[in-house]
């Protein structure tokens, strides 16, 4: 079986192109609302697709386009001035046409303003600041440190997570912060180096106030 791969597509339009931190958390909220999925046709692929090195290619759509993703299988999650549907995981090479045909370039995105601050309840995603990324690039990384939280993360403290709808934000972390993350042993990413970053370069960092509350 070919290896699988998690497709998020982003909603960016001409005239109303998302927010870029808005992006990231919503494609960090979406990858985790897809593992926790209850569809019983989905189930043994993201179980497989778990199991395995966690790849997602992150893609942009407008107008029409959009319209057709929309009515593949999938989640779409809203935040703010975001959307982006996720899909059950599919084969490298077995791209259904609707998402094929969609561009992975064109997804830099940027803030109108600096985000606030993180309420210390929030799990939060650092992005490292030792790499720099496309947006389409750390929205993947956001949904990496999403999902390897959730697997670091006891039974009790996943069940008060999936109570609350998953409430995750995304920052860009500064030196010092990014530092005293990798060293405290919290989830970090270690990208597979396809696209954008060296095989083995750190991206990303789940810091969740259920066992690092002092990261903040």
């Amino acid at each position: 079986m070919s290896e699988l791969v998690l497709p998020l597509v982003v909603r960016i339009e001409r005239t109303r192109p998302p927010e870029r931190t808005d992006a990231l958390e919503a494609a960090a909220r979406a990858v985790l609302l897809m593992l926790t999925a209850d569809e019983p046709g989905w189930r043994d692929v993201l179980r497989a697709w778990d199991g395995e090195r966690i790849r997602k290619v992150v893609r942009r759509a407008r107008g029409a386009d959009w319209r057709r993703a929309e009515t593949l299988p999938g989640l779409t999650v809203e935040r703010r001035t975001a959307q982006v549907r996720v899909f059950p995981p599919v084969a490298v090479d077995g791209w259904p046409a609707e998402l094929a045909r969609l561009q992975v370039g064109g997804t830099e995105l940027s803030d109108s303003a600096a985000p606030g601050a993180v309420p210390t309840s929030t799990p939060v995603v650092l992005l490292t600041p030792y790499a720099p990324m496309s947006t389409g690039k750390q929205m993947a990384q956001a949904g990496h440190a999403a999902q390897l939280g959730w697997r670091a993360s006891a039974a009790s403290d996943r069940a008060v997570w999936r109570a609350a709808g998953f409430p995750i934000a995304v920052r860009p972390a500064a030196p010092a912060q990014w530092d005293a993350a990798v060293r405290s042993g919290v989830p970090v990413v270690q990208d597979g180096g396809f696209t954008e970053v060296a095989p083995g370069t750190r991206t990303a960092a789940a810091v969740l106030p259920w066992f690092a509350t002092a990261l903040r």
